[in-house]
């Protein structure tokens, strides 16, 4: 976590907090209102537990510094559904922080569109490395990607907003899309034609490692985000659209802007 020094009543230096140390949080929360929690560590073997243990961290010094609300954004998954570790790791994480008694507001979305995002830039490299795709029955799954300007959008939003505090409210784009659907999609925005293969059986272990050839994306990483594609990823409620109503970007043109990102960022 950091903070400009203008943002200090005392000025100063940059402040910075390791969700791995309560006191460095506690210095680094004094002061705040509002605290966003966007920390994961889907890289790690055991993202479970550093997640787990980052979250109580930082919800007891949230707790002792005063502050009062979190914002988290979590993951969309029907509770009742077999959620992967991924998503169930996001349900836990969301109690935890608020385990210390800090309100916590939670935006839960799927993918969000926007060029560093892990999702979208494994989708976008599949399209633009493969003219033709082994697919697993993943690619059937639904999901409700936002732009990452509409997620900012509610993450701002909810910011000091009475009817947000301690709440939870499902975001997402405007359309509900298959994987496959959103790989054609791309692979039409930058004028390719891509041929999907589906096979019967592709287990998760093996997806990663395929992943893993021809991606960039960390192989524990995508072992994470893969088990988390069999589950579908939609907005069960729409509150949050009547409390923070928004003119939200298509797929298409959430798509456009994070290809275009990507190509100032890759030169």
């Amino acid at each position: 976590m950091t903070r400009r020094p203008e943002e200090y009543a005392g000025g100063g230096r940059p402040v910075e907090g390791d969700v791995d140390d309560q006191a460095s949080l506690v210095a680094a929360l004094a002061g705040c209102e509002a605290a966003y929690y966007l920390v994961h560590s889907l890289d790690q073997p055991d993202f479970t537990r550093r997640d787990a243990a980052a979250a109580t961290v930082f919800g007891r010094a949230a707790a002792a510094a005063g502050v009062g609300q979190i914002i988290y954004l979590g993951g969309l998954g029907e509770d009742d559904d077999e959620l992967s570790e991924h998503l169930r790791s996001r349900r836990e994480v969301e109690h935890l922080l608020g385990a210390a008694g800090v309100p916590v507001t939670v935006l839960r979305a799927g993918i969000v569109v926007g060029h560093g995002s892990l999702g979208w830039d494994m989708l976008r490299q599949l399209v633009v490395r493969l003219p033709a795709l082994i697919t697993p029955q993943w690619v059937q799954t639904r999901c409700q990607p936002i732009a990452v300007s509409d997620a900012v959008h509610y993450l701002a939003g909810v910011l000091g907003l009475p009817a947000a505090q301690g709440a939870i409210f499902d975001i997402g784009g405007p359309e509900v899309l298959r994987y496959r659907e959103m790989l054609a999609r791309v692979a039409a925005l930058l004028g390719r034609t891509q041929l999907l293969l589906p096979v019967p059986v592709l287990t998760p272990r093996l997806s990663s490692w395929w992943l893993k050839l021809v991606t960039d994306t960390d192989i524990r990483a995508a072992r994470a985000l893969i088990d988390s594609m069999t589950n579908e990823v939609v907005m069960r409620e729409e509150s949050i659209r009547a409390l923070l109503p928004h003119d939200l970007l298509s797929f298409d043109d959430a798509a456009r802007l994070a290809l275009d990102e990507a190509d100032v960022a890759h030169g």
